[in-house]
């Protein structure tokens, strides 16, 4: 009887105990960079589902920086420093204070990116987007959720897969997309993640946000994670991106929990990559 108790309670136990956190890899693909007019890259990794679309969360920054920095909205690395106000998106600390293009990189700042929106108007907005190729093109973003000019890109309706991702940063790094090779050059600065152990020298852009149910409805604590970008190591570049799904909010935000898992599996290694 007293075994039969113990049994019963160790049961209880269990199945009131909460389910292991899983952190998914939805997909990595790693691609050779190409030149211009180049044939089709040779694809070093390619691993889950690459060709679902996706909501592009703060990896459209990326597109955004091009746009602002072609359209003289950015002007420098460092320029324009803009002030914080009350209103603005303030879901983090370190979003309520002025900002330039390199915080705005480093700390994703939402508010930054929807001044750049703003400034750009609908019209010249949906122009860049459709010129880039970029996912499905969507900026109506959600019904009663404001205007796609600043939220499209937010768990809305603008959406991306991985290899529309690494498509896009094909064409930019080859000088393909419409914009000015110093909106390219300014973008690369502020992207730049410096040498990884494994002597990779990355660029990128992480991103976090939050998947929605078929009726629309967001998946609250079931994060996603994006990180896109290129590194290059001896005269060798090559193109990325990852995504990843959380079960559970994790105790580090899913973005930056997906680059740390990219760097440790390819570039803070020397034989990481194939060749």
């Amino acid at each position: 009887m007293r075994r039969l108790l113990l049994f019963l309670i160790a049961a209880q136990a269990i199945l009131a105990a909460p389910a292991t956190a899983e952190s998914r890899i939805v997909c990595t693909l790693i691609e050779e960079a190409v030149g211009p007019a180049a044939e089709a890259p040779r694809t070093l990794v390619q691993e889950g589902d690459c060709d679902q679309r996706h909501s592009p969360a703060s990896t459209f920054k990326i597109a955004i920086s091009l746009m602002g920095y072609d359209a003289g909205i950015l002007t420098s690395p460092t320029a324009p420093v803009m002030p914080f106000r009350e209103g603005y998106v303030d879901w983090r600390e370190a979003w309520k204070q002025p900002a330039d293009p390199v915080r705005w990189m480093k700390e994703s700042v939402v508010w930054y990116s929807q001044q750049v929106t703003a400034r750009l108007g609908s019209d010249r907005f949906a122009a860049y987007v459709e010129a880039f190729g970029y996912g499905n093109r969507d900026l109506s973003g959600k019904k009663g959720e404001g205007s796609g000019l600043t939220t499209a890109w937010l768990s809305s309706s603008l959406a991306i897969s991985p290899v529309e991702q690494v498509a896009f940063l094909q064409r930019m790094l080859a000088g393909e997309l419409p914009v000015s090779e110093a909106a390219v050059e300014n973008t690369v600065s502020i992207l730049d993640y410096g040498v990884r152990p494994g002597g990779w020298h990355v660029h990128g852009k992480t991103g976090s946000g939050l998947p929605r149910e078929e009726n629309g409805s967001l998946m609250w604590g079931q994060p996603f994670g994006w990180f896109v970008g290129w590194a290059e190591r001896d005269g060798r570049r090559v193109v990325f991106a990852r995504l990843i799904h959380e079960s559970e909010k994790p105790e580090k935000p899913a973005g930056p929990k997906t680059r740390d898992g990219l760097f440790a599996a390819y570039f803070d290694r020397a034989e990481g990559l194939p060749e």
